[in-house]
């Protein structure tokens, strides 16, 4: 667990080293910081792909939306489920909301670069997955449109390295982080701008509504992000696992982690 908050300092002190060593130091020097920059950019990177997930029972929440949705890069079937752990994402899911009249538009479906409001998760209410406190709320970036084709979504990929150099609320987008006690954190991000209810300090009981879904920050369409990890900041977090306390599939009541690409329904909660 602690070597996993290493990784995002390493990375950033490699890149501080490897680009300082070239621009300002001479022969020697450069030399020195370039191979220091290195080692630790191959830390970094183990840390950033495969070493550090946290083995621990995973921690009952309820879940953050109500309604039918999917899940997308599910930890029910891989870990970590982005395929790295960096920003305490090792055990992240995203959720995308899917109608039953499909209303939904699927991937290379019409233009590449759809305005927000095209997708049903758009506006859909985020809800607070336990009783907690507001640690972080940034809610200053742009929803913008979808990368739904091949075409819009290289882009995506080029746009992404771009915000890994600013920092992760440019990767997470509109973002809230509570505290739910016990070292446990909860992230709810890619929000809507505009959207959020709630402020930092402010405590929050589950099931209460503290924004929108939206389309800010590394989305290919409006979706919410929902993680746990360890620590209130995503750049020294690990990730830990989690299960939702009820949620239904084909009219069965379940709790777990919903599988990869099949439909789930959460009840209204009263």
């Amino acid at each position: 667990m602690y070597a996993a908050r290493l990784r995002m300092p390493l990375l950033w002190g490699a890149l501080v080293l490897l680009v300082g060593g070239a621009l300002l130091g001479g022969p020697g020097w450069a030399g020195l910081a370039g191979l220091a920059g290195l080692v630790l950019l191959v830390a970094g990177l183990a840390l950033y792909f495969r070493v550090g997930t946290v083995r621990r029972p995973p921690v009952e929440v309820a879940a953050p939306v109500s309604g039918r949705w999917e899940a997308v890069n599910s930890p029910a079937d891989k870990v970590p489920s982005h395929g790295l752990h960096a920003y305490g994402q090792t055990y992240a899911i995203d959720l995308v909301h899917e109608p039953a009249d499909g209303s939904r538009p699927g991937f290379g479906d019409g233009p590449g670069f759809r305005p927000p409001e095209d997708f049903p998760a758009f506006g859909r209410p985020v809800l607070a997955p336990a009783d907690g406190v507001v640690v972080r709320a940034h809610g200053r970036e742009r929803d913008h449109r979808s990368r739904s084709s091949w075409p819009s979504l290289l882009y995506l990929f080029a746009e992404g390295s771009l915000r890994e150099l600013t920092g992760p609320s440019r990767v997470l987008g509109n973002h809230v982080v509570l505290d739910l006690g016990d070292g446990v954190y909860a992230v709810l991000a890619h929000l809507r701008r505009g959207s959020l209810r709630v402020a930092s300090g402010q405590p929050v009981r589950a099931g209460a509504q503290v924004a929108e879904c939206g389309n800010s920050g590394n989305s290919t369409e409006p979706h919410l992000h929902f993680q746990l990890m360890d620590h209130r900041s995503v750049l020294f977090a690990a990730g830990l696992p989690f299960r939702l306390a009820r949620f239904e599939v084909d009219g069965h009541a379940e709790a777990g982690v919903p599988a990869n690409g099949r439909p789930f329904t959460v009840a209204a909660q009263s």
